[in-house]
């Protein structure tokens, strides 16, 4: 088994006085590619920011054994986190090779000169980004923007990728290439978790799954038993009749 690289135990998120995520158990191991599923208003892209240290947060967050008791942005970064947001949030008048240079400024800051040899690896894992180099990023068909918002993470060799809802507002044919490309990382040794509201798409490339309702971990086991579970499929594959949440199932 695969050495661990992100824990979290007894974690929860507060807005004021409202807590949105509370006592989550989570772990994803190195080479792994670990899905979030869960109706809207779950909490999932909450849980992201949390540990991205986009918001604050209580309970343990471990990271590669290392116990980071206020997590932020700087620390994450630094320790080889990336999150791409769910708005991917690119610099639109700039061209795509611009963004991707942004993307790896922090190793560049830090005396780090690989841009070219990462920018190289990026553009092998999407083609279309190096034909359309010097386009600028709003002119972009969606899946092309998710590519993007990948790549620039990628920029800053992660060991552990994090994707806020990569599927979002793309067609069918797209989220299956994005997706199949978010199977591909575990080549270069990159750990993904990602939080996805297809539960479908992100079951079939998961190594294992997390359901998360209501702010609370509801369910959890590998992707393909997940995949198959009548509950599962019930409530979130749109097939049979809806089921009642599942932290209410016995």
């Amino acid at each position: 088994m695969n050495a661990t690289l992100l824990q979290l135990r007894n974690f929860s998120v507060s807005y004021g006085a409202v807590q949105a995520v509370h006592g989550v158990e989570l772990t994803v191991r190195e080479g792994e590619i670990v899905t979030v599923i869960g109706p809207n208003g779950a909490g999932k892209s909450t849980l992201l920011c949390a540990v991205m240290g986009l918001l604050p947060s209580s309970g343990t967050l471990t990271l590669d054994e290392h116990t980071i008791p206020r997590p932020s942005v700087e620390a994450m970064v630094a320790r080889g986190v990336s999150l791409v947001p769910e708005r991917r949030e690119l610099f639109g008048e700039m061209s795509v090779e611009d963004n991707l240079l942004l993307g790896g400024f922090w190793r560049w800051r830090k005396g780090q000169r690989d841009q070219a040899q990462r920018m190289q690896e990026v553009y092998a894992l999407f083609p279309r980004l190096r034909e359309r180099c010097a386009q600028e990023a709003s002119t972009l068909s969606g899946g092309e923007r998710q590519m993007l918002a990948i790549g620039r993470a990628l920029m800053a060799k992660p060991r552990l990728l994090m994707l806020d809802e990569p599927s979002l507002g793309l067609a069918p044919l797209i989220v299956r290439e994005v997706l199949e490309m978010v199977a591909s990382l575990r080549q270069l040794g990159v750990s993904v978790l990602l939080v996805e509201q297809n539960a479908r798409a992100a079951l079939q490339v998961a190594d294992r799954a997390y359901v998360l309702e209501m702010g609370a971990v509801a369910l959890s086991g590998t992707a393909q038993a997940l995949l198959h579970d009548r509950r599962i499929i019930d409530t979130y594959l749109g097939i049979g009749k809806k089921a009642e949440p599942l932290l209410v199932t016995p």
